[in-house]
């Protein structure tokens, strides 16, 4: 059978799934998804261009899809880093390993010094410095884990309390295929925005429907934002026609209210990144969500579906849930302050696009994905005076 005779069957499906989940697919560590992807090469590349404006690439090593969001949000960055040192310092690594060829060797202390040296920052790289050795094996640990280097021989982890440790790496061929190549010399870019308009001018047809595309795909919801919104005007004038789409090409389900859409999951797959995740804060967030909706005639809920709530008073409401619901979270949060645990519902509302937090007014902006998602437990849940579950 060839590919144009190929239909987008339960396999394509499963293939589109990794490309979007993950990073890239080796071959070398996912041969049968590797082979997957390659199979359906030309059915992919064609819905993918079609529909969202992506080039999937697939290289003799590996599979990659270039995913470029149509709104970069901070959620989208490397989770484990903390601070810009560790982005600055992972380029000088990326920078080092480009220069190196495959399957050549070098030591960490070559490395480290070498980033010294490119280091951009004003303030130089000190390796004494405790603080910017962790930044240093927090960069590392990422170029390790998206398999640019190998260990041959050390412990990166020793390198935070020693600064003489030494450890021996070897440079991969996934090191030359990283960085997304561009068609323009990066120098003549200014910000992050220039760069997202030299995407869409490669797109010169069908934007709004590739712009929708990409955000319900790669977005925990796609808000209304104001009256003349057009993506949101495409979503809701063509619903039924995405939802036939998604529901085809993707086990995602699309729904769509006054002032929000999003994909749902109705059979959840472990492949993917979801809410709520085994983590106990998303209970604890779910059930104060379900306390707010009680009260929302209290609320001055905006046309937009958002509303602001200072921190003192989110507090509160999140004092209350615990006393409702807080017997059956996780030990952890049944220890700690309703303080630490709203601090932490922030965060994890921040990381979904629910909420928007200023630290400086010390205002929650609670937005309409957020309500979309509460919990509550059984009638026939009962709990004793000791907080243990009958």
């Amino acid at each position: 059978m060839s590919e144009r005779e190929l239909e987008f069957d339960e396999k394509a499906v499963e293939a589109l799934g990794r490309l979007f989940e993950q990073f890239w697919i080796l071959r070398e560590e996912e041969p049968e998804a590797y082979l997957l992807i390659r199979n359906r090469e030309q059915l992919l590349k064609r819905y993918l261009q079609e529909k969202f404006g992506m080039e999937l690439i697939i290289h003799q090593h590996f599979a990659k899809l270039e995913k470029i969001p149509v709104e970069p949000q901070s959620w989208m960055g490397i989770q484990s880093f903390e601070s810009p040192l560790d982005y600055a310092i992972f380029c000088c690594a990326l920078a080092f390993a480009e220069q190196k060829g495959i399957d050549e060797q070098f030591l960490l202390s070559d490395l480290a010094e070498r980033i010294q040296e490119m280091y951009p920052g004003e303030i130089p790289l000190d390796w004494k410095n405790y603080q910017h050795r962790r930044s240093l094996v927090r960069a590392l640990k990422e170029v390790l884990d998206l398999r640019l280097i190998k260990t041959i021989d050390g412990n990166l982890e020793q390198f935070q309390v020693n600064d003489e440790e030494e450890v021996l790496y070897e440079v991969t061929i996934y090191s030359r295929y990283f960085m997304r190549s561009y068609p323009d010399d990066l120098y003549q870019f200014d910000s992050m925005d220039e760069l997202l308009i030299q995407e869409w001018n490669r797109q010169p047809d069908d934007q709004r429907r590739k712009r929708v595309y990409r955000k319900l795909m790669m977005s925990p919801f796609v808000y209304r934002k104001n009256e003349e919104d057009q993506d949101f005007a495409y979503i809701r004038n063509y619903r039924n026609r995405l939802r036939d789409d998604f529901e085809q090409h993707t086990p995602f389900r699309l729904e769509v209210f006054k002032n929000a859409a999003m994909l749902t999951l109705p059979d959840p797959k472990k492949r993917y990144t979801l809410f709520p995740d085994t983590r106990g804060i998303t209970d604890a967030a779910l059930h104060t969500m379900s306390v707010i909706r009680e009260n929302r005639e209290a609320l001055d809920i905006s046309e937009f579906g958002t509303f602001r709530i200072p921190r003192a008073s989110f507090d509160i409401l999140v004092r209350k849930t615990k006393e409702r619901y807080g017997h059956g979270w996780s030990k952890k949060h049944r220890d700690e302050t309703p303080e630490e645990t709203a601090s932490q519902i922030i965060k994890v509302w921040e990381e979904w696009s629910m909420a928007e937090w200023d630290e400086q007014t010390r205002m929650l902006t609670i937005l309409p994905g957020a309500a979309r998602l509460t919990a509550f437990y059984p009638a026939d849940y009962e709990v004793s005076r000791e907080g243990r579950i009958k």
